[in-house]
């Protein structure tokens, strides 16, 4: 699909969006949305757990379902933009340790010794 194909679908990017994150942001969609996203779906990767969540939601907003608030180009939590990692500051961190190879730091391992 072009980049400009994506942009003109009322969820822009959706094919890349998780499943469970999918089907958070088709809630806001109106039927015609819903089928629009589908037919495109359809002909082009036509993944079976995305078209059952498309014609579900389609078929609950036929039967009077409303779509709710929420803007279908919101960010995403993949598009955050952070920086991964501990949100923990390192002033506040403890000091990196290593267990040792033996029993615990106040009372170390033996050695096995010979066992024959």
């Amino acid at each position: 699909m072009t980049d400009s194909a994506r942009t003109a679908l009322p969820l822009p990017d959706y094919d890349r969006l998780p499943l469970g994150g999918l089907e958070s942001r088709i809630r806001s969609l109106t039927a015609d949305q819903v089928d629009e996203l589908l037919a495109c779906e359809r002909a082009h990767a036509d993944r079976p757990p995305v078209t059952a969540l498309l014609a579900a939601r389609r078929e609950r907003l036929r039967a009077g379902a409303e779509p709710t608030p929420g803007a279908p180009s919101a960010l995403r939590p993949e598009q955050h933009g952070g920086t991964a990692g501990s949100p923990v500051p390192p002033a506040t961190s403890p000091q990196p340790s290593s267990a040792p190879p033996h029993g615990t730091p106040d009372q170390r391992g033996k050695p096995k010794g010979d066992r024959t």
